[in-house]
């Protein structure tokens, strides 16, 4: 249902590779999709499709496209994390990023929401402070929120965390809640990387964040979606 497709940057006119998905039928909307630091796995790429097939026009942009390749064949490479964490590093854990979010953004009709898993997880909470453009934003397990929590959304967040994350300890999301006593977080009995294949995956927590992230979408989408 997708294909890799070319975006360009505003800012210094940088191309880069993203994944698009279309629906096939009516449209709910345009999705930015953000990945973990492992890029445009086949996961994410499942995930703008699976979107589309329930009407969203997802895009997943390759966010660390500066750095190195960003479209691997598998989903976790282990050999890979200390260089794709310096990647990370490099784009400031995702706040030097929002040219590249802008331009998904920029390319989709709207309404526009955005999700973000881990590292895309806090680049999904700077794009809801700082992005044009999007209607709704929902972080899964961002583990540089709390870095950022003296920073607002300015449009619907949620934000997803798993109990027993062992990478975003319980603190961390008590200090986001004190800081924005009004924003929705919820935990779930699980640790990090829920949504994501592998031995983190649970379903019936991934299936729950899924649900309450369309349901944001759905409020938020605005009487042009509606219609």
């Amino acid at each position: 249902m997708g294909a890799k497709i070319t975006l360009k940057t505003k800012d210094d006119g940088s191309e880069f590779g993203a994944w698009r998905a279309t629906p096939d039928d009516a449209r709910r909307g345009g999705l930015v999709v953000l990945h973990a630091i492992w890029g445009v796995t086949p996961h994410i790429r499942e995930l703008c499709d699976e979107l589309a097939g329930q009407g969203y026009e997802a895009i997943a942009p390759d966010l660390l496209h500066r750095f190195g390749p960003g479209f691997p064949e598998v989903n976790i490479d282990p050999a890979m994390q200390a260089l794709r964490s310096s990647y990370g590093e490099a784009a400031g854990w995702g706040a030097d990023l929002m040219g590249e979010v802008q331009a998904a953004i920029d390319a989709l009709e709207p309404p526009v929401f955005a999700m973000g898993f881990c590292f895309g997880g806090t680049v999904a909470w700077l794009a809801a402070c700082r992005c044009e453009g999007l209607s709704a934003v929902s972080c899964f397990y961002g583990g540089g929120i709390a870095d950022h929590r003296d920073e607002t959304p300015r449009r619907p967040t949620i934000l997803h965390f798993g109990k027993t994350d062992p990478l975003i300890p319980l603190s961390e999301v008590e200090a986001i809640e004190a800081a924005h006593p009004d924003l929705p977080i919820w935990l779930y009995d699980a640790g990090h990387a829920f949504v994501a294949p592998g031995e983190n995956h649970r379903p019936d927590a991934a299936r729950l964040a899924m649900l309450r992230t369309l349901q944001l979408f759905q409020r938020s989408a605005g009487p042009r979606a509606e219609a």
